[in-house]
């Protein structure tokens, strides 16, 4: 495996191998890699002739008063992880090369921006549009991967390759829980035990609106109040979103059916996590790759 600091070096790889006829697949992390990731590299590594792995804490999604400095990082235990499940190239830009001197430029995908996460974290899907479309630019990945758990930032970078005609294939990958079906996050490392426990209360709330909508409620009203019903009683959980949305456009709806996304965002102590559910696809489980 290669692990490379370099844009321009990166971008020269990618170039050499697109002359020499293989495709490209890409996973953009964060760091601090899970068995999520893992999921995502483990796919991204069968559908490609090459495997490149990015890790870049990204300073433009996040907001003042925001964990970016806390966020977690260990490069080196990424890069085992990274290279136990397949990576060819570790690509570990720092911000000075992302974000040079005099940088002023922003991709923006309006509307569907808008609501959930975008009217929570002002700013942050410029972020991470900006972003994945420099590393677009750089890896010239053929195929991309990215976790449903991120629902919303999934359908963003779809909506932005297709307005921008991004020659990449936006692949989306399950959700991966832990097996008491919490949502695995690079912010759970935040959550205390007792926290740990009461971070519970989003994978019952979504089972509890899921399961009441397999019986047959399709008001959205109803299905909002059966999940909020179970995380307002959970004395350290504060809301911040528990919504019903059109799992294309993220519009508002009335009426529940095949293809709503529940999505919701709460903050458990300190630490906000989020989590969705696709209605008609079952009750929330671990799902593995």
């Amino acid at each position: 495996m290669d692990t490379i600091f370099s844009v321009t070096e990166m971008s020269r790889f990618a170039s050499a191998a697109k002359a020499a006829g293989k495709s490209i697949s890409f996973v953009p992390t964060m760091g601090f890699l899970h068995e999520g990731h893992a999921s995502l590299i483990g796919e991204a590594r069968k559908r490609g002739d090459m495997c490149v792995v990015s890790i870049f804490v990204n300073p433009t999604q996040f907001g003042a008063g925001e964990d970016f400095q806390a966020y977690p990082r260990d490069l080196e235990r990424d890069s085992r992880i990274a290279l136990d499940c397949g990576a060819d190239v570790v690509f570990l830009p720092d911000a000075a090369q992302m974000y040079p001197r005099g940088f002023q430029t922003f991709v923006t995908v309006e509307e569907i921006s808008r609501p959930l996460c975008g009217a929570s974290r002002p700013g942050h899907f410029r972020g991470v549009t900006t972003v994945v479309a420099k590393l677009f630019n750089i890896v010239k990945p053929d195929s991309a991967f990215f976790g449903e758990k991120d629902f919303q930032q999934l359908a963003v970078i779809r909506r932005m390759a297709e307005d921008l005609n991004m020659a990449v294939e936006i692949v989306g990958m399950p959700t991966v829980r832990e097996p008491d079906g919490l949502a695995m996050s690079s912010r759970n490392s935040y959550l205390s035990p007792a926290e740990r426990k009461s971070a519970l209360c989003l994978s019952r709330a979504i089972s509890a609106a899921v399961e009441l909508y397999e019986s047959g409620e399709k008001s959205v009203p109803l299905l909002r109040d059966a999940a909020l019903g179970i995380i307002s009683a959970e004395p350290s959980a504060r809301v911040d979103y528990v919504e019903l949305r059109d799992g294309e456009s993220l519009a508002e709806v009335d009426t529940a059916d095949d293809g709503t996304i529940l999505a919701l965002a709460v903050r458990i102590g300190a630490t906000r996590l989020i989590d969705n559910r696709m209605l008609g696809r079952g009750v929330v489980c671990r799902e593995t790759c």
